[in-house]
């Protein structure tokens, strides 16, 4: 996985993560739990705010 695959690494932090809700987690967090999921193979520094929302958002909308 790569920072563009938004869906992908939504699916992996909603089966991860089942109970954890998407809005309360910091950034900081969510970056480090993304590269800890298995497959994910990207540069750390290529993800930004932007990504990181975008990845917010789909993990909050595969919650629902």
């Amino acid at each position: 996985m790569k920072w563009t695959d938004v869906q992908d690494i939504a699916i992996a932090l909603h089966e991860k993560f089942p109970d954890t809700d998407p809005l309360s987690v910091r950034f900081t967090d969510l970056h480090k739990w993304i590269r800890e999921l298995p497959g994910f193979a990207d540069d750390p520094n290529k993800s930004g705010e932007k990504i990181l929302e975008a990845i917010q958002m789909a993990w909050l909308d595969e919650r629902e």
